[in-house]
C-alpha cells in the first residue's frame, strides 16, 4: 500500500464529486482504507438515538472521502498541488540528522 502524503491539519481541495472545488482542513486520516475526513466537505445527516443526557435526533457530520479525490493546497497561491519530499541533512549539537520535508511541486516551497 502506498504511503499517504496528506496528514491531519493540512488544507486540501476536493477535486471531484458533489463538493468539487471546496477547500477545508483535514480532521482525520485513515491509512488503512486510504480515506480522509475534511472539515465542511461530504456532510451527511445521521439519526442518533438519545443517550443518558437526552441529546439525540438528526446530526449533520462529515463523512470520509478517498484520498485520490483531494489535493493539498499550495500555501503561496491557494491552488491544489502535488507533493514531493526532499531529504535534508540537519546538524544539531554536533550530530547530523536526516529529515524529510514535504515540498509543493507547483511552487517549490515547503508545506
Amino acid at each position: 500500500m502506498a504511503k499517504m502524503k496528506i496528514k491531519k491539519g493540512d488544507t486540501v481541495q476536493v477535486l471531484t464529486g458533489k463538493d468539487k472545488a471546496k477547500q477545508g482542513k483535514v480532521i482525520a486520516v485513515d491509512t488503512e482504507t486510504q480515506r480522509v475526513t475534511v472539515e465542511g466537505v461530504n456532510r451527511i445527516t445521521r439519526h442518533v438515538k438519545p443517550g443518558p443526557q437526552g441529546t439525540g435526533g438528526l446530526v449533520v457530520q462529515e463523512a470520509p472521502i478517498h484520498v485520490s479525490n483531494v489535493a493539498i493546497v499550495d500555501p503561496s497561491d491557494k491552488k491544489p498541488t502535488r507533493v514531493k519530499t526532499r531529504v535534508e541533512q540537519v546538524e544539531r549539537d554536533g550530530r547530523t540528522k536526516t529529515t524529510r520535508v514535504r515540498v509543493s511541486v507547483r511552487s517549490g516551497k515547503d508545506i
